[in-house]
């Protein structure tokens, strides 16, 4: 591109494949737990093909592998991702795969001497698909070496050469021809045959003011010679980038195994350091974000917490339902094989607040039915108060059962949503679908014995209540 804020070097090529629609990609065999049942059981094995099929259309990751399998050219390395996030990306920290090492240091020679020995350490770990370090040197130049003294013999300037091998060489655009909507440019320049190597490029023409004509090799000397394709610089020195596409591997754990790898391995001359960069980078920007945010967003649910309720010990019970949720929403996010990121993150804080609200909702029951028994003179024994508990958390069943029923029939559709933004909100609504669900079974099971335990050390150790019919509510 010609921008300055697109780093791309001469050695990188993009191609953009158009998919097709969804409902038209191949299907794909997929095993089902009815799959190996015997012919005798094909009576229910119709019903669940219609639930849940043998059969379905091939995912965005397999069909990367496969592509990936089948388009291999001798010194290219593939990077799978999708136009606008590479752009995104690299317009932001100039890596396009997951996973980019920046080599910084003073010698381009030493830097991709440093790149080639880490890319071919990385690309023997596991998860990793594929891994290209950038040759920052090698890079074939033809120079055109302008001699002054002969030019100036044929009343030449260096402008008139130069406008020589830009126009009858390199070509030049002259104009703009239209075609309906579409402009195409124009450039006019020697034919191939003219410029196709170092002889022909000898024998360019170029005018003299009395219109004669003389070789331009007798102005210039044609020469090729070694040089870097394109040198980058960040912070004020020079880097060699190394890219790293993953496969099957969370950013942060494969982070951490590249790190020890290299520091075992790899020695670093004085004056050269590695960075990180590409989406661990966005990854570790956003956790130290998060580092701040979760802690402050507990507080504030704990304030909140505590002046509602004015007591310390109910507060702390409320919130029994945080860890009680993160277990259900931990084994929903292995069950789906998602990664830790900053959208999951986003749905556990939400889950947090939702948990307050439910359990809020649960101790106020139990301080009713507490405080109904109390009113009546009930409250002797710890039968009264078992008896008192589970005249209020029986209340609590049908709500609470409601509540969770409402949250997950709510988010269950974003669980089958494709599209554009479907991942985020996938990834933002699964900790909240299996968090509800344990939050809401501990909260039936436990807090009624939390309560127990804090209410009971003052009463009568006695188990049998002093009334066996519950008192009438005003």
């Amino acid at each position: 591109a010609e921008t300055a804020t697109d780093p791309a070097p001469l050695s990188m090529l993009e191609t953009t494949i158009m998919l097709k629609p969804e409902d038209q990609w191949r299907k794909v065999p997929t095993p089902r737990f009815y799959s190996d049942w015997d012919h005798t059981f094909e009576f229910l094995k119709k019903p669940l093909r219609f639930i849940v099929p043998e059969e379905k259309p091939i995912t965005v990751e397999k069909l990367t592998e496969e592509l990936n399998n089948a388009i291999q050219f001798p010194g290219l390395t593939n990077a799978w991702t999708m136009p606008i996030k590479t752009r995104i990306d690299m317009l932001s920290t100039g890596i396009k795969t997951p996973v980019g090492i920046k080599i910084m240091g003073p010698d381009l020679q030493t830097l991709s001497d440093l790149g080639e020995q880490i890319e071919v350490l990385v690309r023997n770990l596991p998860g990793t698909l594929s891994a290209f370090s950038e040759r920052v040197v090698g890079g074939n130049y033809l120079d055109f070496t302008i001699d002054r003294v002969e030019i100036a013999r044929y009343g030449l300037t260096i402008a008139d050469v130069q406008e020589i091998i830009q126009t009858a060489i390199g070509g030049m655009n002259v104009t703009q021809t239209v075609e309906g909507l579409e402009r195409y440019p124009v450039n006019i320049r020697y034919q191939r045959d003219y410029r196709n190597d170092l002889q022909s490029l000898r024998q360019v023409l170029v005018p003299l003011k009395d219109g004669k004509h003389v070789p331009i090799s007798q102005l210039v000397k044609i020469e090729f010679k070694k040089g870097p394709p394109g040198i980058k610089s960040e912070n004020a020195r020079r880097t060699a980038w190394v890219y790293i596409d993953l496969r099957g591997i969370d950013v942060g754990t494969y982070v951490k195994t590249a790190q020890a790898a290299i520091s075992q391995q790899i020695e670093l001359p004085a004056g050269y350091s590695i960075v990180w960069s590409g989406q661990f980078e966005y990854m570790e920007s956003a956790r130290k974000r998060l580092i701040v945010i979760i802690p402050l967003t507990i507080l504030i649910i704990f304030i909140i917490l505590y002046t509602s309720t004015k007591s310390m010990i109910q507060t702390s019970i409320v919130f029994l339902a945080v860890p009680f949720s993160l277990v259900g929403a931990f084994w929903f996010l292995w069950l789906l094989d998602y990664n830790m990121s900053v959208a999951v993150w986003v749905g556990v804080i939400a889950l947090a607040g939702l948990d307050a609200e439910t359990g809020v909702v649960m101790l106020l029951y139990l301080n009713l039915a507490h405080k109904l028994w109390g009113d009546q003179g009930r409250m002797q024994t710890l039968g009264d108060l078992k008896q008192a508990i589970h005249h209020g958390a029986v209340k609590r069943i049908r709500p609470k059962v409601m509540t969770i029923a409402v949250i997950i029939a709510g988010l269950l559709p974003i669980m089958w949503s494709h599209g554009a933004g479907a991942d985020v909100m996938k990834r933002i609504a699964a900790p909240m679908v299996g968090g509800v669900v344990t939050s809401g079974i501990m909260e039936l099971m436990v807090y009624p014995v939390i309560f127990y335990l804090w209410r009971g050390h003052n009463l009568k150790k006695d188990l049998t209540p002093t009334y066996h019919v519950e008192p009438v509510e005003d």
